[in-house]
């Protein structure tokens, strides 16, 4: 679960630059760099949840040694 989590977060960074890569900064809000900052915000998300949930599963795994 360690390896596929970590995974998932190195792919979430990969979309992260690719988005970076596709935003125009002298309009940012229009056309395609609207959709690359969705996929931005998306993506910074995403890692979040998945380190939370690492988080949680290591203090679960705490919890589960202490009985």
């Amino acid at each position: 679960m360690k390896v596929f989590t970590n995974i998932l977060v190195v792919l979430a960074l990969g979309l992260i630059v690719f988005n970076i890569c596709l935003l125009d900064f002298k309009n940012p809000f229009e056309g395609n760099s609207m959709v690359a900052f969705i996929g931005i915000a998306a993506s910074f998300c995403a890692i979040l949840i998945l380190l939370i949930f690492k988080m949680s599963k290591s203090i679960e795994e705490k919890m589960n040694d202490k009985f």
